[in-house]
């Protein structure tokens, strides 16, 4: 039977071969560049998929069903590793009775993330195989090859993906039918395999050691890490996109393509460097390749020529190894700068707004409300990790005491609240802080695409689910003042801030108000708004809002009195009727009364 190519994304492919594997549930937290790997898994029948509170649970759900007897997958973007690398850890002693995958997407460039991290170095850490693919076609076939891998060596495999791999679209070729169950559904009772007891940890202690030995015989043999030798002048040693990238570079090189990044096999790799005459090591971010190699005695060129940050790419290889600077494929166009802003009608605005007219020091978070930090609103001055809001403005309360008191607020979305900070909010109440968080409820994961989560009320599929009443959760972890404001009324916001934050004992005021992006709010669109022009003095205080639907007209002396103002008037404000979301936030500001709903005709 001829079976017709699919033209598909990294993480289309990756859900694809998840199916093929016959994976059965799947957890994970949105976060780019893996987001689609779930979304798109949840469309092919006979797999339980879900969104979890964060990473940590996701990767719990999935060890869970692979101790039950199904092949289980949790996917997460590289600081999501961080957050579940407890379970992973341990789980690499466990093991399961089924396959247990984790993909993990790193960033390098940081296209949407707070830093730049080489999930491979979790695989040495947690001693656990780790494979690479470097196509969509790969990420597929890797992904079924690391379920049979983990059921192999009872063992997690972690899958490394990367944004380019993600999101770049391939030829994949599907299978006629998902692989059948390897293991059959059930509960096995092994308190020495699964309680980590140290009795019983010291024992699987041993048995990762004889795990990580047989993996690396298994790695000299497997087809995955393969050499293509062409000119022996010039040898690379390289995995996952960089394999592209060298190939686009030096087709005429000779290359190891490993497919196994850990653990390494040594002895290929020995036999490729003693037939080539320059051996150079192209890995995206971290040496990990190179320190090992060298660490085996073979001297290979690496990081003091290739970039150890950001993404790589075959004119960057080029030029790293050849010294010889090359013609860019194109000029860049010289393109007017458009800064990352928060979208027309965004609740959020509201509460920044406020912030930035109150000048408090704001610990912030991980969000679409990040964006808070950039002018003209510039209201966030701290932002570090997911739930860090919170924690951090309890640390800067117990380091400066009343000095603090009405001058630090923490920011954070409702999401990432239930994500990592229910537990810093907790903290402030147990020891006795006086912070202030604002959570930020717009109903939805909206950052990364408009995933839901548990206070949404609804599922990954689409079901009605219990949703959290945040009022009553931070009222029964002890908060004793929690108020709800309309952020887009920001001076009832701004009025309610300096109270809570004036207050001497832990209070959380919830801005509630939908995304604008929601498709439920987008078909009930309010009316646009509209500057009168007779009115506006050119205050500009509403361009403060930052919105992208407000502009300024500058005006000359003749154009002024031409349209009634006063001759000195520089200009008026201006709002686009098609961007408008009628939120109204700008009207609230305006001190002139210059700010109207536009009549239909006007809109």
């Amino acid at each position: 039977m001829t079976v017709t190519p699919l033209f598909l994304s990294g993480n289309e492919a990756l859900a694809l071969g998840a199916h093929e594997a016959g994976v059965r549930v799947a957890s994970a937290y949105p976060g780019t560049p893996s987001t689609e790997i779930l979304e798109n898994l949840a469309c092919y029948p006979g797999v339980y998929t879900e969104w979890a509170p964060n990473e940590k649970v996701a990767l719990e759900v999935a060890l869970g069903a692979a101790v039950a007897g199904v092949r289980a997958l949790a996917t997460m973007k590289h600081v999501g590793l961080n957050v579940a690398a407890d379970p992973l850890f341990t789980a690499a002693y466990t093991g399961g009775r089924a396959g247990l995958v984790v993909v993990v997407a790193d960033d390098p460039e940081m296209h949407s993330s707070q830093n730049e991290q080489d999930s491979r170095n979790y695989a040495l850490a947690a001693k656990v195989p780790m494979l690479e693919p470097s196509d969509p076609a790969e990420a597929k076939e890797f992904l079924k090859t690391a379920f049979a891998i983990a059921e192999e060596f009872d063992t997690p495999v972690l899958v490394r993906s990367s944004t380019r791999i993600a999101h770049v679209k391939g030829l994949v070729t599907p299978a006629p039918a998902p692989a059948p169950p390897a293991v059959s559904p059930g509960l096995e009772r092994r308190p020495d395999k699964y309680v980590m007891l140290p009795i019983h940890a010291r024992t699987r202690r041993l048995e990762l050691e004889r795990r990580m030995a047989s993996l690396k015989q298994f790695a000299e043999a497997f087809l995955e890490n393969r050499i293509e030798w062409g000119d022996r002048r010039l040898g690379f040693i390289t995995s996952g996109v960089s394999y592209l990238y060298v190939k686009e570079a030096f087709p005429e090189a000779s290359v190891l393509k490993l497919g196994l990044v850990h653990p390494l096999p040594e002895s290929l790799i020995g036999a490729f460097a003693a037939e080539v005459e320059r051996l150079v090591v192209v890995e995206e971010l971290d040496p990990i390749l190179e320190t090992q190699i060298r660490a085996m005695g073979i001297r290979a060129a690496g990081k003091e020529i290739i970039p150890a940050r950001g993404e790589l790419a075959p004119q960057i290889v080029r030029v790293a190894v050849t010294g010889t600077p090359i013609r860019p494929p194109f000029e860049p166009l010289a393109l007017p700068p458009r800064p990352p802003n928060m979208c027309p009608g965004c609740p959020h605005r509201g509460v920044f707004y406020a912030l930035s007219r109150l000048k408090l020091f704001v610990s912030g978070d991980i969000g679409c409300y990040t964006l808070g930090a950039l002018p003209p609103l510039a209201a966030m001055d701290s932002c570090v990790c997911m739930g860090a809001s919170i924690s951090m403005a309890h640390g800067m309360d117990k380091a400066l005491g009343d000095e603090a008191l009405g001058k630090v607020v923490a920011v954070i979305g409702d999401s990432t609240f239930l994500h990592s900070g229910i537990t810093g909010l907790l903290d402030i109440v147990y020891n006795k802080g006086c912070s202030t968080v604002i959570i930020l409820d717009n109903r939805i994961t909206a950052m990364t695409g408009h995933q839901a989560n548990p206070a949404s009320g609804r599922t990954l599929a689409g079901d009605e689910a219990p949703a959290v009443d945040l009022e009553a959760l931070c009222r029964a972890i002890g908060v004793p003042h929690v108020v709800t404001v309309d952020p887009h009324d920001h001076r009832r916001a701004m009025a309610v801030i300096q109270e809570e934050v004036a207050r001497p004992a832990p209070s959380v005021i919830i801005a509630r108000a939908p995304c604008a992006l929601l498709p439920e709010v987008r078909r009930q669109r309010k009316p646009a708004f509209r500057v009168d022009v007779e009115r506006c003095q050119g205050c500009r205080l509403c361009l403060g809002l930052g919105c992208p639907a407000i502009s300024w007209q500058a005006l000359t002396p003749d154009e002024a009195t031409a349209l009634g103002l006063r001759e000195k008037q520089p200009g008026h404000s201006r709002i686009s009727a098609i961007r408008c979301a009628g939120c109204g936030q700008c009207q609230v500001i305006c001190q002139f009364e210059a700010i109207e709903l536009a009549t239909a005709e006007q809109s």
